[in-house]
Formats: structure tokens, C-alpha cells, sequence
């Protein structure tokens, strides 16, 4: 449990603005302040923003909300590295790789400078702002949350709030799962197949390791097993899970639980989706697709046999895209299954379908369009 006080998780900073000093709280999801803040309006100009954006200098705006927009757009094509440029140099994947991860943390990093004020009663009070009101309830809480947001996780709030609305449609569950803030959505339809298909050991009890919205859950309750325990670690995908568990009809045979992994007990089918690429997460929602130093899958399969019944079966879904990129390899893979005491029944593939794995123009585009996603059917050795 942490000991993290409120004012830990969210950091004061301070600025002067009309002859007297002011303070508030950073409502960013990287609790680095920026160095300094200026007050910014429609008067600023696109290069001048982005010299200050790329000193560490935040610009509260104060101008138009829709000119703001139009600003951290200008911004942002100053910052872009064109895809042609990693291809064309020559990099092995892997330096392309961390090439464009060192990328995109700068850009990050750079329009994260332009934020926005929070009223005590989460409004903005701009020009032609929308009301984020329900928006910023749904992402942080019910209580009130006056303080500075980067613009761009601002307008991620409220996409996410348009999906939440939305929602994804499931074609095996024949309905719709809603994703919350800061929880991965199930738009790779792939992983979804693999279980929806491969033949059950069991259908009396499951684990859906790392459930996020739940998806994985609804689908085994779908195929009839009698008892699913979900797990997560996060917050925000209990409450997800919980919510769309509900919404399906499901929640007499689906439980969620916190849980860092797993639940006390074993079981005869354990499925995991962990994250599938062993580098560092630049966004919150990146923790779903990177795992530094593959940490979680090291665990998860290390901690496996103390939870998986004799003569059960485990089922880890994982991308190669880590193999493709030459990030790890697939004998040290076979060798992890193996140090954790585990031996592999079988393997069921499915190439991605999403569009980055289409796209000529994306930096990785060699190593994506070979993708392939995997569910491996381990055992007790």
C-alpha cells in the first residue's frame, strides 16, 4: 500500500501572472513540473511557442480554447521526424526502434509545455471551451480537481470520454465494452479470436491475469466457464472491468479483484495478455504494450506454477513484435518457459490486423507487417 499523500501525487507549481504570484496544483500524468510557466494567448506566435515549449517553459493560455488547439497543432509539425528519415538511414530495427521512442518522448515532452487552467469546478474558462466537466469526473474522480493540465492530456481525457460513450464493438460478445481513461482499449481484435477459438481444459474455473476493460474475462464467461477471477493492479481498469462486467449480465460468473497478478488460489486455465514489448512506456497507456525489461512477463511466468493447477494449462498471449525488432529473442523466450519451470503444449498464430501493421509510411513498418501474435499453451514441466 503507498504512502503517497495527495499533494505527492499532485505537485504544486507555481507562476506569476498579472503582478502577483500564483500556485496550483500539476495535474499531469508525469509529475515533472515543467522549469517555468508563462502566460500565453492568441497574440503567440507557432515558432515562438515551440522555442519556449523545447526550453521546459509551460505557456498558460489564456486566449481562444479552439486557437489553442490550432497552436499545439503548429507545434507539433515543427516537432514531427518525418518516417521516411529512419528508414532511409540505414538503422537495424532496434535503433530504429529506440530512435523513435527517444521521438516521441520529445514530443511528449514538448506538447506537454502547452496547458490549460482547471476551475474548482472543472470547467475551463476560455473561449469556446467545451464543458469537461463529466469528461475530467470520469478520468480522475468525482471530487473536484482545480489546477494546470497539459492540453494534450486534456483533449486525451475527453477522447476518452467519446470512446467511454461509444464504446468497442465485440462481435464474439455480441455487444459493446467501454474503455476508461488510462485503460487500454481492445481495438487489437487478434487476441480476442485466440481465446474466443482455442479448446478450453476447463470450464470450472479461469484466471484473466491483468484484465484491464474485462474483455478477456467476458469472453471466457461467454464460452461457459462457470468462475473467471480478473485481476488488476490499476484503479482505473478495476473499476473499467467492473463496470463492463456488469453491463454484459456477467458479474455472477465474473469477479474482478486487485491483485498484483494473481489471486491466492490456482486454477486450471490462467490467461495472461501482458505487455509484449520490453522498453519503456513514454504515456500512462503505454504500460499495456511496454514492459521495461520485460519485468512483468518474467513474473508472470516465474510466479505461474504456484497458481496453476496439476495438469491445467496456461495461456500467454504474446505479440513477436519484441523478436521482429530484435528486442528479444525467441530462444531466450523458450528459456524463460523453461527457468520457470514450464514446457509448451502448443501454439496457436494470428497476424495482426490493425492498421499500423498496413502502413508503407511507419518507421517500423518491416517488422510490423511480419507480426505475428501468439497464444502459447504452457504447462507444469
Amino acid at each position: 500500500m503507498s504512502n503517497e499523500t495527495q499533494e505527492d501525487k499532485h505537485p504544486i507549481i507555481q507562476w506569476e501572472e498579472a503582478g502577483r504570484q500564483r500556485s496550483a496544483k500539476w495535474l499531469s500524468e508525469s509529475r515533472k513540473k515543467p522549469q517555468r510557466v508563462i502566460v500565453a494567448d492568441d497574440t503567440m506566435k507557432a515558432d515562438t511557442a515551440y522555442r519556449h515549449a523545447c526550453a521546459g517553459t509551460a505557456m498558460l493560455w489564456r486566449g481562444d480554447f479552439q486557437n489553442a488547439k490550432q497552436l499545439q497543432n503548429a507545434v507539433a509539425r515543427r516537432v514531427e521526424r518525418k518516417p521516411e528519415e529512419l528508414n532511409k538511414k540505414g538503422f537495424s530495427p532496434a535503433e530504429a526502434f529506440h530512435r523513435q521512442r527517444m521521438a516521441l518522448s520529445n514530443r511528449a515532452r514538448i506538447l506537454g509545455m502547452l496547458v490549460v487552467e482547471l476551475e474548482p469546478n472543472d470547467s475551463i474558462r476560455l473561449n469556446r471551451a467545451p464543458d469537461v466537466r463529466q469528461a475530467i469526473a470520469e478520468s480522475f474522480g468525482e471530487e473536484n480537481h482545480p489546477g494546470l493540465i497539459p492540453l494534450r492530456e486534456l483533449l486525451g481525457i475527453i477522447g476518452a470520454h467519446e470512446w467511454r460513450k461509444k464504446g468497442i464493438e465485440i462481435p464474439f460478445l455480441g455487444n459493446r465494452i467501454y474503455p476508461h481513461y488510462g485503460v487500454f482499449p481492445p481495438t487489437r481484435g487478434e487476441y480476442i479470436s485466440l481465446v474466443a477459438e482455442t479448446p478450453l481444459p476447463s470450464k470450472a474455473l479461469a484466471f484473466d491475469i491483468g484484465t484491464g476493460t474485462g474483455v478477456l474475462a467476458a469472453v471466457l464467461a461467454k464460452r461457459g466457464v462457470s468462475k473467471v477471477i480478473a485481476t488488476d493492479n490499476d484503479p482505473r481498469a478495476i473499476a473499467c472491468a467492473k463496470e463492463n462486467i456488469t453491463h454484459l449480465g456477467m458479474a455472477d460468473r465474473v469477479e474482478v479483484v486487485a491483485a498484483d497478478l494473481f489471486p491466492p488460489q490456482k486454477a486450471p486455465l490462467i490467461v495472461c495478455n501482458p505487455p509484449w514489448i520490453p522498453a519503456k512506456p513514454v504515456t500512462t497507456m503505454e504500460k499495456a504494450v511496454y514492459d521495461p525489461k520485460g519485468r512483468i512477463l518474467k513474473r508472470f511466468l516465474n510466479e505461474l506454477p504456484d497458481h496453476l493447477e496439476d495438469g491445467g494449462e496456461a495461456w500467454l498471449l504474446l505479440s513477436d513484435l519484441a523478436e521482429q525488432l530484435g528486442l528479444r529473442s525467441r530462444g531466450e523466450l523458450l528459456a524463460a518457459f523453461t527457468e520457470a519451470g514450464l514446457a509448451v503444449s502448443g501454439k496457436i498464430d494470428i497476424r495482426p490486423t490493425h492498421p499500423r501493421a498496413m502502413d508503407e509510411k511507419e518507421p517500423l513498418h518491416a517488422a510490423r507487417c511480419a507480426e505475428i501474435t501468439s497464444l502459447w499453451r504452457l504447462h507444469l514441466a
